[in-house]
């Protein structure tokens, strides 16, 4: 009887977690191979190029810098504190007696357990405490770009020498940190569903691996260039 109330949780959860899992992988292996052909891989491209824009000319370009750098650290501060308030929400129901848990009706499929409610909002506990992670992370790195892009390269007999390049190399890691902590949040609405059954966790899954991949890979025709000198701007 047991497992007739889980086995749709133990199969279709997973599944859905495994069809959310490959797609990443495939994304990313082609953000790698064929950068022109993502949106992640020309977004890499042209920072790449605003910073060597920027630094080339700072005298003229330094409050566009730092306003918009302080943009991209305004929107990962907020998605931090969006999910650190969810995971003190969360904290707060898991802390509650099972009252406040039980599902709003007994007729949704899959298991209601007091076990099974649990492991649905511990689930959906630790993927916001690693989004804020990624997001805390992403603040770090490019605070410490919105001090370096205006430093002037200095000659290559000064002991500290800051290049275009280095700090192409820290804004990339703050905003690929940034795209993990979208991705986990975005993970997290399945699971979100997860409370009213399996089924909502299946069909939420499928539906948003479309719709990110009508956002994620460019058409064809839309990709400039060829995809060896896109790779060159996209290291991290």
């Amino acid at each position: 009887m047991v497992w007739r109330k889980s086995y749709m949780d133990l199969v279709l959860v997973p599944v859905s977690l495994l069809f959310f899992i490959i797609y990443h992988g495939w994304l990313w292996h082609k953000v790698r191979t064929q950068p022109r052909r993502t949106i992640i891989g020309m977004n890499s491209a042209g920072r790449r190029l605003w910073v060597r824009s920027i630094m080339k000319d700072s005298d003229k370009k330094n409050v566009l810098a730092v306003q918009t750098l302080r943009n991209a650290i305004m929107s990962s501060t907020l998605m931090a504190t969006t999910c650190i308030l969810l995971c003190s929400a969360l904290a707060a129901v898991l802390s509650s007696t099972y009252s406040v848990k039980k599902p709003i009706s007994d007729s949704i499929y899959g298991a209601h357990g007091e076990l099974m409610v649990a492991l649905k909002y511990v689930s959906l506990l630790l993927i916001f405490l690693f989004a804020f992670i990624c997001y805390s992370l992403s603040v770090r790195f490019t605070s410490q770009v919105s001090f370096l892009i205006n430093t002037t390269p200095l000659s290559s007999t000064s002991p500290v020498i800051i290049t275009a390049e280095y700090v192409c190399d820290l804004l990339e890691k703050g905003f690929l940190l940034n795209t993990f902590g979208n991705r986990l949040f975005y993970a997290a609405l399945p699971l979100l569903l997860w409370v009213f059954g399996p089924v909502l966790v299946f069909i939420c899954s499928v539906v948003m691996v479309f719709v990110l991949y009508s956002l994620d890979v460019l058409c064809e025709g839309k990709g400039s260039g060829g995809e060896e000198k896109g790779e060159e701007y996209f290291k991290v």
